[in-house]
């Protein structure tokens, strides 16, 4: 990864330019960093959870949005998708990946993708819709994948952001009893202080807070936002009979399961990706009055310390929750 000098990019018909003011970094992109995702291919700008100010505006777009701040939607939908289904559009794109995104001094951006941002919102929570908007997704075709009443129990596995995000969307859809399981210490408290009534620290405390939780019958949902082979196995071994075990993590492709059990129990394992507008615009509206958060956010960092923070958060699990960056940071 390098910072380079590239021509400024012009707003075409129906786009603007917009400065960042905050860049989350994701964990999809430190995998595209490493090689492990294959839509990701050098050279590209990446960046798809930002925020920032208009400076210019194509022909087609209203001049009024010209110094004005929002938040962007990511997510290109697919203009011949089903209704309700445009996050899965096979013509889909995605800023940061399809198309130049935001981690440079000024990005092109398809005006309907634009969410204002009110006078003195901070730039750092609308950079979080993006990612929110992947829980409020994920939360919602859960519960409608199990069968029965699926407001009892859940257990949610990774407590990075997107976990974090999702046991606060699980929260708010009044689920009654939520578990967490994450290994690194800070991520746990930072679980607890999000809701969940119960943190663990491996899959072995998992299952006994589920036994007790439950009498052992298992729990309605499980969302694993980690990904890895482990995780989904312990999924569906955690969720009840008619339960739905979410997969919405991508550290790993194949995993077996022990598919004799799933049928038997009839489990549900549903994959969701990404999000529709609507996810996202929920998501936007929960961050800014206060009923899902990250706690204290860090400081946004520059442009030019991107490759260092990539460095250092391939590492391995960080005690840093989410780390922004953008071109004229301290």
């Amino acid at each position: 990864m390098s910072v380079e000098e590239v021509p400024e990019p012009e707003p075409g018909p129906g786009e603007v330019l917009l400065v960042p003011e905050a860049v989350g970094i994701c964990g999809s992109e430190v995998e595209g960093f490493l090689g492990h995702q294959a839509n990701r291919t050098p050279p590209l700008i990446m960046g798809h959870e930002f925020a920032g100010r208009i400076t210019a505006a194509g022909a087609d777009v209203p001049s009024d949005w010209v110094g004005r701040r929002a938040a962007v939607n990511p997510l290109v939908p697919d203009p011949g998708a089903r209704a309700g289904l445009e996050n899965l559009g096979t013509r889909r794109e995605l800023l940061g990946v399809h198309r130049p995104g935001g981690f440079a001094d000024a990005v092109a951006v398809p005006a309907a993708q634009l969410r204002a941002l009110p006078d003195g919102a901070d730039a750092r929570l609308g950079a979080l819709a993006e990612p929110l908007a992947n829980g409020v997704h994920a939360v919602r075709i859960a519960q409608a994948g199990a069968e029965g009443d699926a407001s009892g129990s859940a257990v949610i596995l990774g407590a990075g952001p997107i976990g974090l995000m999702v046991l606060q969307e699980t929260r708010l859809a009044e689920v009654r009893w939520i578990g967490s399981l994450e290994l690194q210490p800070d991520r746990r408290a930072a679980a607890a202080a999000a809701g969940a009534h119960v943190t663990c620290a491996s899959a072995d405390e998992a299952r006994a807070a589920v036994r007790e939780a439950t009498d052992g019958e298992g729990v309605d949902l499980v969302i694993d936002a980690v990904g890895a082979v482990e995780t989904r196995r312990l999924a569906v071994e955690l969720v009840r009979p008619g339960g739905c075990a979410l997969m919405l993590g991508l550290a790993s492709d194949t995993t077996p399961l022990e598919f004799h059990h799933v049928i038997r129990s009839e489990i549900t394992v549903r994959g969701s990706y990404a999000y529709t507008a609507a996810d996202y615009d929920v998501a936007l509206e929960h961050l800014l009055d206060g009923r899902v958060g990250l706690g204290e956010l860090e400081p946004v960092g520059p442009l030019d310390g991107g490759p260092a923070a990539f460095t250092e958060l391939a590492r391995g699990a960080s005690s840093r929750v989410k780390v922004f960056i953008a071109p004229d940071a301290a």
